[in-house]
């Protein structure tokens, strides 16, 4: 008997006669995933912004490694703004950071999205806008030329060797300058660089997840940091998808295709509109001109300064999405019809203005897409792809070959992208209209397939890039009560969308010319400012 009970007791306990196994502990739960950093807390002050200060927004100043592999090195510093939940604090759902797009794009003023989620769906959470690193008033702010974008460039098709070693030269003198310029946070540019940031602003702020609102390629950004800090992610909405097998160079090719679909979109938009703006019936006699045209301003740009590149970059606005069309058709018809080219330089400069930093977005645009992947480094790897992608799609694709060209020469090591991989994070909003030009909708596809438990919402037929929040109730909706509540449209099966809705509508010009506003340098920020802000 003593022998059976003390058998028994080897293996449980005795009590009143019972044998009670033992308790076996569970192997700990892994800590979820973070950045291995410890910001000091934001000091919140007053915004310097109008729009951000009318709305009662906090701004500060977030310090974060250059280097995240030696966090207690140098240190460089992000511009961040917040706004605060309205709602009571029993209803408080956290923060949303948001990120435009670019990569490049200033988001510090992106604090105000919230105010435009319908149903006071965003009153619920604090919405937190930031400039990620090297962009607009965090520091360093990377600049390198700012002439860079001026007027009347050499033609963007190199017809001949001599623009074609033009336009290398141009390319390496920029890296050249943005090498000088950069120093070392160059080498600290990645999306991976800027995930991390992320994550240490979420420290900062004192949460232990993050809701977030990325456009274009900010959706980038959502997927990275969804990949790598999955347990930290709550919400998040991603509209206007990059396609994560095609970081950065193919993207780029597909690019040039969906512009050159698109651009036909809008020349049979003006055809139909001949009454108004009286450029043509027909929308292949409008492209058919619009190619004449850029000919002559070869020979004599207009006002001297609007030659064919600068046209195509006016017209390329008309591709991205539908805000803005009237102004293009307007500006093209004073110069058609009446020879007036203001409305066209004006079109120009409010994209591209050449004051000293104004070439900052670019510049960072390079020191992401540049690092984030190698690019090709043979020019005649690039002369082959683009050449046959001009025969098929000639309206971007030189001048998109060339805005990417310095990557040829770029002064920081490339590294690997990281492998977007979706099956550990939490379900996520995807939207993008069917014909997006910028990122194209296969890339929606993939990106759905990679996030099981994510859903589509496809605005059909539509042309317009990263749109949402701008009046369209079909999705805006939806995006309301996914921020909310977490519903998510009902997933269905098949690489397809799992919600359809129509898509931003073109618009319909009154009768007689709409007129061109270029511009104000951003006292406050409208809906129509807002707009300009977010896809670059």
């Amino acid at each position: 008997m003593k022998k059976i009970v003390a058998i028994a007791a080897a293996a449980g306990v005795v009590v009143g006669g019972v044998v009670v196994a033992p308790t076996v502990l569970a192997a700990p739960k892994p800590a979820p995933a973070q950045v291995a950093y410890d910001p000091a807390p934001i000091a919140w002050g007053k915004c310097e912004q109008p729009g951000l200060d009318r709305r009662g927004a906090q701004c500060g100043m977030l310090e974060v490694p250059l280097d995240y592999a030696a966090p207690t090195g140098k240190k460089i510093k992000l511009a961040v703004s917040r706004i605060k939940a309205k709602a009571p604090a029993e209803q408080y759902q956290g923060v949303v950071l948001v990120n435009p797009g670019g990569p490049g794009g200033s988001g510090l003023t992106l604090s105000v999205l919230g105010e435009y989620v319908p149903k006071d769906a965003g009153l619920t959470y604090d919405w937190i806008g930031f400039d990620p690193r090297g962009v607009g008033s965090s520091e360093p702010s990377l600049s390198c030329d700012h002439t860079y974008a001026g007027y009347n460039r050499p033609y963007y098709v190199p017809v001949t060797s001599q623009l074609e070693q033009t336009w290398l030269d141009r390319s390496k003198k920029y890296a050249d300058a943005c090498k000088a310029a950069g120093g070392d946070l160059l080498d600290h540019m990645k999306t991976t660089d800027s995930v991390n940031d992320m994550d240490a602003l979420r420290k900062a702020l004192g949460q232990e997840q993050i809701n977030f609102y990325g456009f274009s390629y900010g959706t980038y950004l959502g997927q990275v940091y969804a990949t790598l800090f999955p347990e930290r992610v709550r919400r998040m909405v991603l509209d206007g998808n990059v396609d994560p097998r095609k970081v950065w160079y193919d993207a780029n090719i597909q690019q040039d295709l969906a512009f050159d679909r698109n651009i036909k979109i809008y020349f049979d938009w003006l055809a139909k509109h001949d009454s108004v703006y009286h450029l043509g019936t027909s929308g292949k006699s409008i492209e058919a001109k619009f190619y004449l045209e850029q000919q002559k301003l070869r020979r004599t740009p207009a006002g001297g300064v609007i030659g064919p590149d600068e046209l195509t970059d006016i017209f390329q606005q008309a591709a991205y999405y539908i805000f803005g069309w009237e102004d293009v058709a307007t500006a093209y018809s004073a110069w058609i019809n009446n020879g007036d080219f203001a409305g066209l330089k004006g079109l120009y400069d409010g994209a591209n203005s050449q004051e000293p930093g104004s070439d900052n977005g670019f510049a960072v645009y390079l020191g992401v897409q540049c690092t984030d992947v190698q690019w090709p480094k043979s020019w005649n790897f690039w002369r082959v792809d683009n050449w046959l992608t001009f025969l098929r799609a000639p309206f971007l694709t030189w001048g998109n070959a060339w805005f990417n060209a310095p990557c040829l020469y770029w002064g920081a090591k490339a590294g690997k992208p990281v492998k977007v991989d979706g099956t550990k994070a939490p379900g996520i909003l995807l939207i993008s209209e069917t014909l997006d030009a910028a990122t194209p909708f296969e890339g929606s596809l993939e990106l759905r397939s990679r996030f099981p438990k994510s859903a589509l919402i496809e605005g059909v037929g539509g042309t317009t890039h990263s749109g949402t929040l701008f009046g369209n109730s079909c999705v805006d909706d939806q995006i309301a009560d996914y921020l909310a509540t977490g519903k998510l449209p009902a997933r269905v099966a098949g690489r397809k969308s799992d919600a359809q809705c129509d898509p931003l509508p073109q618009p319909t010009p009154s009768a007689g010319l709409a007129r061109v506003q270029s511009k104000d340098g951003g006292s406050d920020l409208t809906r129509a400012e807002l707009q300009k802000e977010i896809g670059r």
